[in-house]
């Protein structure tokens, strides 16, 4: 009895010191739970059956909705067939790159288990997606909105919308997305998409040529003279899409967590990757609803009429449907001046208030001295040991069986070297697992050099980097006499024009390990891919959290796996607790009868 008593108590006042916990911590940074179910489903966005990844039943998934310094949990059970991966792009995992998501820094999720992510969106505010990492499953769906609120006593510098609207356009293929793995391992080109969607959806039929009858599209409807926010998102496999709304405008407002100077375009280039947000004011007549349209860019637009993503923008009081040709895209269909010139208009508000990169205490980034200079080139792909790979500066990387900060973590040896180049390699191209080494504080300038034919996007986890420069050509030392150096666009993902360069910088102060990446899926799938190590040299805890204690193990560390593992989540919901409060009062009521 005495004994029984005593584990009630230690049991009371544990739980009642978690709950105070969360409470504590929910009153300074709240949590925000989500549990997700990934699954496949059985879906036809183009009229022919097919396996797509959903979640929680839906394609696309729900978004997440939460705002700045909240931490956010998602439990995410795998009900795929295949290891599973989700990340958070554009969520810069501030001092925890343990919850990035990607192969080189954590253990995928096996079939039928269960894992709980954990991290806070510290200083951050912005349109970003999640999406699955692995083995082109992105191509499969999976994906889904991720938004940053500011505080509320921090001003957004712009009247408050009277709605936002989450738009996922992406290119499209009716083979399921392991053919197109096996498309790729045999040395092939994916080809021509079949189509473009828009949140998960095929064209309206705005061509009945074109167009098969019975295809389900995406309708948004508003409220006239109102202005909503759209938070647009490229989520597709490698297709630059040009993005308009028949007879509005586009006011630019952020892009992947930064507020820009506030312009209008008739239409926009988004691509692969990229968030942008608009305000659209619906102040046009609803004799008709309106088109919105995302087609394919610097491709034969005759050919590719068939690879246009249209959806209806509607008025509650619209007295019909929307008619006549679709609002053109820009008249430069392989020359793609007019793009560039596009991207170097997008300037970054510096006079916004709300969360922003800081380096070093200061926004003028174009007075920091640069510590370390890297030049990326991509190339048309290559042949490695008989297989056709692509390439960064002639390395195409290979993951480890060991994720590269569990490898860190207990010292193992030969996971990885620390010898990416500084400048591309002469000679064969290299497959192997090479890391760019970071300078913990250091303020890095990074040249990607687009050799190839194609247009590429790349994308850099941990940071929001600023584009400060981008042009035709070879780059050299002079092009830095062209560079922006007080109000470039800092964002996570940056295009780069076939036989062109991009120039960024970023500031490493974020200690973690670091995916730098093209978002084209086919080339990353294939090696276009390093990370950069940022590691302080002192190893104190104030710049780096400790390993979750839900990690999992693979690789050399793999017996280190417990069982316990699969079902144990990062924290105790609130939930939780108030089930087991009333458990405790349930059995404390039983304790007179013993």
């Amino acid at each position: 009895m005495a004994l029984f008593k005593a584990l009630v108590l230690f049991f009371f006042f544990f739980l009642t010191n978690v709950s105070l916990l969360l409470n504590f911590t929910n009153a300074e940074d709240p949590f925000a739970f989500y549990n997700f179910e990934v699954t496949y489903l059985t879906a036809s966005p183009l009229g022919v059956p097919q396996q797509v990844i959903a979640i929680n039943g839906k394609f696309p998934g729900p978004t997440i909705n939460v705002t700045t310094n909240n931490n956010v949990v998602v439990n995410v059970r795998n009900k795929l067939d295949e290891n599973l991966l989700l990340h958070w792009s554009g969520v810069q995992q501030r001092r925890s790159s343990w919850q990035d998501g990607v192969l080189g820094t954590n253990c995928p999720i096996p079939p039928k288990w269960n894992w709980t992510y954990q991290f806070q969106v510290k200083d951050q505010i912005g349109s970003f997606f999640y999406f699955p990492s692995l083995n082109m499953q992105r191509a499969a769906g999976g994906f889904g909105g991720f938004i940053i609120n500011n505080r509320p006593i921090i001003p957004i510098p712009f009247d408050t919308p009277h709605g936002d609207i989450v738009i996922m356009i992406g290119d499209w293929y009716t083979r399921n997305h392991t053919d197109l793995r096996k498309d790729l391992d045999a040395g092939k080109d994916l080809g021509m998409p079949d189509g473009v969607l828009i949140n998960g959806k095929g064209p309206y039929r705005y061509n009945d040529t074109l167009v098969p009858d019975g295809i389900d599209f995406e309708q948004f409807d508003v409220h006239p003279g109102k202005t909503y926010r759209l938070r647009v998102h490229n989520v597709g496999v490698s297709t630059s899409l040009n993005f308009r709304i028949q007879s509005h405008n586009l006011l630019l407002a952020e892009s992947e967590g930064s507020y820009t100077v506030q312009q209008n375009y008739t239409s926009l280039d988004i691509h692969v990757g990229q968030s942008y947000s608009f305000l659209v004011t619906m102040d046009q007549n609803a004799s008709s609803d309106y088109y919105i349209v995302a087609s394919a860019r610097f491709v034969n637009e005759s050919r590719w009429q068939r690879v246009t993503g249209v959806g209806i923008l509607r008025y509650t009081n619209s007295k019909g449907k929307a008619h006549g040709p679709l609002p053109p895209p820009p008249d430069d269909e392989f020359d793609k001046t007019f793009s560039m010139n596009q991207a170097r208009s997008i300037r970054w508000n510096v006079s916004a208030s709300g969360a922003r990169p800081n380096p070093q205490g200061s926004f003028r980034y174009g007075s920091i001295n640069v510590t370390e200079i890297y030049v990326l080139r991509n190339k048309p792909r290559e042949k490695i040991n008989g297989k056709n790979r692509a390439t960064l500066s002639g390395i195409s990387f290979v993951n480890p069986s060991t994720p590269i900060r569990l490898a860190d973590k207990y010292k193992l040896k030969g996971v990885y070297k620390l010898d990416f180049p500084t400048n591309p390699i002469t000679g064969p191209p290299q497959a192997k697992t090479s890391v760019i080494n970071g300078t913990y504080r250091g303020f890095m300038e990074i040249i990607l050099q687009n050799n190839d034919t194609k247009m590429h996007s790349y994308h850099l986890d941990g940071y929001a980097f600023f584009v400060v420069g981008m042009d035709y050509g070879e780059w050299t030392n002079n092009s830095r006499g062209t560079y922006n150096k007080w109000d470039g666009i800092a964002r996570t993902t940056a295009q780069v024009y076939p036989g062109a360069w991009t120039a960024i910088l970023v500031s490493l102060d974020n200690v973690g390990v670091w995916n730098l990446r093209t978002e084209n899926l086919d080339n990353w799938y294939l090696g276009q891919e390093t990370y950069i190590r940022v590691v302080n040299p002192e190893a104190n805890n104030k710049t780096e959290l400790p390993m979750p204690d839900n990690a999992l193990f693979c690789g050399a560390l793999q017996k280190l796996q417990k069982p316990q593992h699969i079902s144990s989540g990062a924290s105790i919901g609130k939930n939780t607790v108030k089930l087991l409060l009333t458990w405790l009062a349930f059995v404390c009521a039983l304790i007179p009868i013993f």
